[in-house]
């Protein structure tokens, strides 16, 4: 079974002023130190919280990638140089930054809230002539679909609720209650699966928050939910139609 597993005490970790607000790193940068570099059009992949304080990453530049963040709990404000303002968000709701030719942009995260910090790669060869493209999009308004023990949260599918440029990027968020599952892979896709809380097995492996998967060449997954679960889902593909920049940098 081609399962590849990165335990949460073997990602890289990151802190910003003096751990008010703290990482773990499924995708890190190089300098990080984490075992897994860059692959399909994912560069970068953070899951930062604030457990003590309310606490503010300062103003700092993007270029070319799509900067997206997933508001895992609690809320977080947002200021950037193209709105020059700040704006609230909250639980589930999703922004999505557009880098292209430049921006600078700063995040607060209220005292308890948890992000993902994603940065896809949508061709930099095209992206970096663009101009920056600031969105977010509210919980409320993402489709979810019930079905046999199981709830699914549609943040962007085959028709690209969230409009990015990064080639074929699928995003769910899964819950799950106990018992047993079989999981749709799609064999031309990787499927990068975070698991946000409760316990999971795959093939007696047991799988905890915090982990992180990346499966492919598969036809499905056999999941045993051992306690209610939240698993946060990208699909994206194997092999792209351009050189990525871990690919053109030899990132790997």
């Amino acid at each position: 079974m081609a399962v590849k597993t990165f335990r949460r005490e073997n990602q890289a970790n990151g802190n910003f002023n003096g751990g008010e607000i703290l990482e773990k790193k499924p995708i890190g940068f190089p300098q990080d130190g984490g075992s897994l570099r860059p692959y399909s059009n994912l560069f970068y992949w953070a899951h930062a919280w604030a457990p003590k304080n309310d606490s503010i990453i300062g103003l700092h530049p993007h270029r070319g990638f799509e900067i997206c963040s997933f508001v895992l709990k609690g809320e977080i404000e947002h200021y950037d140089t193209l709105l020059d303002k700040w704006i609230t968000l909250k639980e589930g709701d999703v922004q999505v930054i557009k880098a292209g030719k430049g921006i600078s942009h700063s995040e607060k995260l209220k005292k308890g809230s948890e992000i993902f910090q994603i940065w896809f790669d949508p061709n930099l060869h095209e992206s970096l002539y663009e101009e920056a493209i600031y969105s977010d999009f509210k919980s409320e308004n993402f489709l979810v679909k019930k079905e046999d023990g199981k709830e699914i949260k549609i943040i962007s599918d085959v028709n690209n609720q969230i409009h990015l440029k990064s080639k074929s990027i699928e995003i769910y968020q899964h819950s799950f209650s106990k018992g047993f599952y079989d999981h749709s892979i799609n064999q031309d896709r990787f499927h990068s699966i975070f698991i946000h809380s409760g316990t999971l097995k795959i093939n007696d492996e047991t799988y905890n928050p915090g982990d992180f998967l990346i499966v492919d060449t598969e036809i499905s997954l056999s999941l045993e939910i051992i306690s209610d679960t939240e698993v946060f889902e990208i699909i994206s593909l194997i092999d792209l139609p351009y050189k990525t920049y871990a690919e053109m940098h030899n990132i790997n």
